[in-house]
């Protein structure tokens, strides 16, 4: 028997060992107790109730260059004529940077306007929120809006 009472050879005497399986021991529990990184459902909602919500990015630039764009007053009669015509019921409205690529490969920042909206829960919605989308597209010559819906914890 080697020092520590480990068969002679093996390169882990008693003490060794012993120091292992506390170290595994330790690691093991500290598993158990990890947070866990996904949950399954998310939780329920402590106020209100889940709704669909949307948001949609209009970029305020003219071109390919940030510039004069879409001004505050055109964008307000334009949220006026096609977005409170078809979701009444309210909405929210932020100021962002919008980052959008050029056809030479590179991308720039210009204004942008962010829209939230919390869906009536229509059958139309989604079809509604498309028409918003055409007619910006249409009426300041711009390439995209973009459009995120989710299911959210809304509370009025």
């Amino acid at each position: 028997m080697a020092a520590g009472g480990g068969a002679k050879g093996d390169g882990l005497g008693r003490i060794g060992k012993a120091l292992a399986a506390a170290a595994l021991s330790s690691a093991l529990a500290a598993c158990a107790h990890a947070p866990k990184l996904a949950q399954t459902e998310p939780p329920p909602c402590l106020t209100g109730g889940e709704r669909a919500t949307a948001e949609l990015v209009f970029a305020r630039i003219a071109g390919e260059t940030p510039g004069p764009g879409v001004s505050e007053s055109e964008f307000a009669r334009f949220i006026n004529d096609e977005i409170v015509s078809r979701f009444h019921d309210g909405l929210t409205v932020l100021d962002a940077q919008d980052l959008a690529p050029r056809p030479d490969g590179g991308a720039f920042y210009g204004p942008a306007k962010v829209v939230m909206i919390v869906l009536p829960g229509r059958p139309d919605d989604g079809a509604q929120l498309d028409a918003i989308r055409v007619a910006y597209r249409r009426r300041f010559n711009q390439q995209s809006v973009i459009e995120m819906t989710h299911q959210a914890c809304v509370s009025l």
